[in-house]
């Protein structure tokens, strides 16, 4: 009797290669050989580690990007204090304010004073034609304080750091 074998890809025969009715002495079939790991996927891993290693390195050495921290400036070293003559300004309702101010230089500045001319501009505008309570309020008087003191450091780029209030009076 003839023995029909058919064979499903791989050439793996139905019945697992044994024959029908044959006899239990027949031998078992060999088991496969594992396959070798192919170096196409070695490849692949390899070209991924080197993708994200270049990525990291560019990040760390090279990227300024928007999340880092930008480096910050040192902090300007105390240099000179200059005085300013002290100014009688015009206040609302017929009133006045004297004041005086002393601006506090960087090292950088060198022992060449600046001109206070730009500093009591600045002044004469930011505090005239105000009421005698808004200056004579401490928190009001703070925040003008803080506005000169920005202003002042725009016009002398750099060389001023601080403005200390000498004298402040009001009728």
């Amino acid at each position: 009797m003839p023995i029909e074998q058919r064979v499903v890809g791989g050439g793996q025969k139905i019945g697992g290669g044994q024959k029908i009715g044959g006899s239990k002495d027949a031998p078992a079939p060999e088991p496969e050989e594992p396959k070798k790991k192919s170096k196409k996927m070695l490849v692949v891993i390899i070209a991924l580690l080197l993708v994200v290693g270049g990525g990291a390195a560019y990040v760390f050495l090279f990227a300024k990007g928007g999340d880092a921290e930008p480096a910050a400036e040192p902090e300007p070293v105390p240099g000179a204090v200059v005085a300013v003559e002290p100014i009688s300004l015009n206040l609302a309702d017929g009133h006045y304010l004297r004041l005086g101010f002393d601006l506090q230089l960087t090292e950088e500045v060198g022992e060449e004073a600046p001109d206070t001319g730009k500093a009591v501009d600045a002044a004469i505008a930011l505090f005239s034609g105000r009421s005698v309570s808004e200056v004579s309020d401490p928190e009001k008087r703070e925040e003008l304080k803080t506005e000169l003191l920005h202003q002042v450091e725009e016009l002398y780029e750099g060389e001023v750091m601080d403005l200390y209030l000498t004298n402040y009076v009001t009728q």
